[in-house]
């Protein structure tokens, strides 16, 4: 799925927002990192936002993507 991952960070037009969301995005959760997983998203892509927990909380996730939004717009 890195391929695919890839290809398809490379079609989305800028400006874009990347965020890791739950244990798994983050740093490849209970499958971590092995011949069959890269581990986190941030392996394969820029990462904007690292949402933890498994699954995040609605809050969590919401604060996340306000935090990405605020990056994008202070730069």
């Amino acid at each position: 799925m890195a391929e695919a991952l890839q290809r398809t960070y490379a079609a989305t037009p800028d400006p874009k927002l990347v965020i890791a969301v739950g244990d798994c995005g983050a740093c490849g959760g209970i499958f971590g990192e092995s011949y069959a997983s890269l581990g986190g998203i941030s392996n394969v892509i820029p990462v904007d936002v690292t949402v933890p927990g498994c699954p995040p909380s609605p809050t969590a996730l919401l604060q996340g993507i306000l935090s990405a939004v605020r990056q994008k717009t202070a730069h």
